[in-house]
């Protein structure tokens, strides 16, 4: 019998109201419902860039309401770069590059700690440059 890795189960570390109050905290938001907007546009738009096996493995880290935002995304064809995915983010809702990227980290530093040091350097690795500060990391690159 071949051998085949274990399907991945679904066990987050928190729950989703955890998830949303921890947000809430860290980005200084007045409002439960105002965390949860950023959570919500954030992980939408996050689905839309994420693919493969981290896709699967950082869904099954999260809470199942925030999983799903994530896979309910298609991946766009062209992924964006860091800085582009602020930008369209804060397009779709209309609000400020400024905001929308106070947003953007203020989740992303949780999911960062919801994946791990190990799958959040493999998420990094696939995805074009810039999205390492908006994760809460320094952007290493290498010198010419």
């Amino acid at each position: 019998m071949p051998d085949r890795p274990a399907p991945l189960q679904h066990l987050p570390q928190m729950t989703f109201d955890q998830m949303l109050e921890k947000v809430r905290y860290d980005g200084a938001y007045p409002t439960r419902e105002r965390a949860e907007e950023a959570v919500r546009l954030v992980l939408s738009g996050l689905g839309r860039q994420l693919t493969g096996d981290e896709r699967v493995e950082l869904a099954a880290r999260l809470p199942l309401e925030a999983a799903r935002l994530l896979t309910e995304q298609i991946p766009d064809t062209e992924p964006l770069t860091g800085w582009a995915f602020v930008k369209d983010l804060a397009a779709r809702t209309g609000t400020t590059v400024a905001v929308t990227r106070w947003d953007t980290g203020s989740v992303l530093a949780t999911v960062a700690a919801l994946a791990g040091p190990e799958l959040l350097t493999r998420i990094l690795h696939q995805l074009p440059s810039g999205y390492a500060l908006l994760f809460g990391r320094a952007e290493l690159t290498q010198a010419a």
